[in-house]
């Protein structure tokens, strides 16, 4: 996978330039990269691709939430709501 495929509006490289950003912003900007993705592209290839592309210092937040991505299991959605979540 490329960059291109992997960071199409360059929002991981951006967040490595921002000084004093804190892992609230990270995170933002992590769904925002995420929603970005082409439909059907692996998300876990992504964020190896971007890690070793742009190499950031370990301890920088993005660099700690797109580690997290990676080791986060999603399982299948679940249905919420309806008739059966209003029950107690």
């Amino acid at each position: 996978m490329d960059m291109s495929e992997a960071d199409p509006k360059g929002l991981i490289r951006e967040s490595y330039k921002i000084d004093g950003i804190g892992e609230a912003e990270c995170r933002s900007i992590f769904m925002d990269w995420a929603l970005s993705l082409a439909p059907g592209l692996d998300a876990k290839e992504a964020i190896r691709t971007v890690l070793v592309g742009y190499q950031g210092p370990p301890e920088h937040p993005m660099s700690q939430v797109l580690s997290e991505g990676l080791t986060r299991e999603s399982g299948p959605p679940t249905r919420r709501g309806g008739a059966r979540g209003r029950r107690f």
